[in-house]
């Protein structure tokens, strides 16, 4: 895109993208006690539900697949098709009646959410201004946010004693007969919330399959290599190996903490924290607000302020958040409410935001796209292992929380020190003058 309105009717287009993604998880996250009185699931369900989805290793294996399918057929290939996999995965979780089906249905929404996010964010950044990457990558981040927000307030609504739950019992008499059980009626509101995901990537795939190629993947095709020779050069480069071991450890580190609280933290909250479902669900729905507000925040600084700034903040939010649980507690509304506010202020600066704008402005053109991609594959998938690993540490009813909140603390504590220290200087350069001054001319 040529212009400053250009770069943001593509950019709002595939931050659709990130609604999914966030939404994907919420969505399985907010449903998660209905599904599992439904199906009479355990702890350890849960964990493995967590361990396959959009959260963890479906977008895992979906990422280290789609980052170097965009490079090699482009950032439109991906926003072509992509989007008729996740709706496979929705429509999959919305007719579940077994623990396999839904265990398939998060597998299958979660590879798509995987090939698409680093299609996603290369695509915006080279299809923005130099002086607008920053506010392009973060509204993307915006609608990462938007998505739970928007999920959490439907799973109110439609949950049992929300205000349009008269709606879902019809409904569920409409498709399930009059027979149905209570768990089984209650599950259709999930069901319900699905099938908005559906709506929403039904729109977004009319939206992105119409977008033009990114002019960079354009100029730079000639330079294009195969699937293998891309893959053998990001080993085989040292510049690109030291940035991948950068980029990974910030953002692992924090995903370890943000992927459990993205799944769990309404779960957390009614057994660590006592509340009901129905609170839960409003603390998190506020929480994300605060997420989408700062992120604005942010926005409008990042192109003009010092990125580390804005990264050390961010930072000291998410570990002084996890100070309350340490501390006050969450056995109280003063200390789950002070974790909540302080997580969400650290969501709209978090290193998500720095990972996906540094992840793409560190590497040419040629291997952009894959490199994020296998970044992403090392992340979520230890992400989902840690998933599985934070259930048995947490146990059934919460015993476990303060333990496991010194190990987030430790987690962050070493996303921060690495992040000071390797902080690039990006900010106001073009894509072609950074890969100029990091990897020569040939690339």
């Amino acid at each position: 895109m040529s212009n400053n309105t250009g770069s943001l009717k593509s950019t709002i287009a595939v931050s659709l993208t990130n609604y999914l993604d966030a939404g994907a998880i919420v969505a399985g996250a907010s449903g998660l006690t209905l599904w599992q009185n439904y199906l009479g699931l355990s702890e350890v369900h849960l964990g493995w539900l967590n361990f396959i989805s959009a959260n963890c290793l479906g977008a895992a294996i979906g990422a280290i697949i789609g980052g170097f399918l965009a490079d090699k057929y482009g950032r439109k290939f991906i926003f072509t098709y992509n989007m008729i996999v996740y709706m496979v995965g929705v429509l999959t979780v919305m007719l579940s009646v077994n623990f396999p089906m839904l265990l398939a249905g998060f597998l299958i929404t979660g590879i798509s959410v995987g090939v698409g996010v680093p299609a996603s964010w290369t695509y915006i950044s080279e299809s923005s201004e130099v002086n607008n990457r920053g506010r392009n990558i973060c509204i993307s981040q915006m609608s990462w946010g938007f998505g739970p927000m928007c999920i959490l307030l439907l799973g109110m609504l439609f949950a049992p004693g929300g205000y349009l739950f008269g709606w879902v019992e019809s409904l569920a008499a409409l498709f399930g007969g009059e027979g149905l059980s209570e768990q089984a009626t209650n599950v259709f509101s999930s069901r319900v919330v699905f099938f908005s995901l559906f709506v929403v990537a039904f729109i977004a795939w009319n939206l992105q399959r119409q977008l033009q190629e990114s002019a960079e993947f354009e100029a730079n095709k000639s330079k294009q290599a195969g699937l293998m020779d891309n893959i053998k050069v990001l080993f085989s480069n040292k510049i690109a190996v030291r940035t991948v071991v950068f980029l990974a450890t910030i953002y692992l580190t924090w995903n370890l903490v943000a992927s459990v609280m993205g799944f769990f933290q309404p779960h957390i909250y009614e057994t660590a924290g006592g509340v009901s479902n129905e609170q839960a669900n409003w603390m998190n729905c506020i929480q994300w607000a605060i997420i989408v507000g700062v992120t604005f925040i942010v926005s409008k600084l990042i192109d003009k302020t010092s990125h580390k700034a804005i990264y050390v903040f961010g930072l000291l939010m998410a570990i002084c958040a996890w100070l309350v649980i340490v501390t006050i507690g969450v056995n109280g509304m003063v200390g789950l409410w002070a974790f909540a506010i302080l997580w969400g202020v650290q969501g709209g600066s978090s290193p998500q935001i720095f990972y996906a704008l540094w992840g793409s402005e560190l590497f040419p053109a040629k291997f952009r796209a894959g490199a994020q991609g296998l970044m992403f594959f090392i992340v979520r998938g230890l992400s989902a292992l840690w998933g599985l690993v934070f259930t048995y540490i947490y146990g059934d009813n919460g015993e476990g929380f303060t333990i496991a909140a010194y190990c987030m603390i430790a987690l962050l504590c070493i996303s921060l020190i690495v992040g000071m220290i390797g902080a690039p200087k990006t900010r106001g350069r073009s894509l072609e003058d950074i890969t100029r001054e990091r990897y020569g001319e040939n690339y």
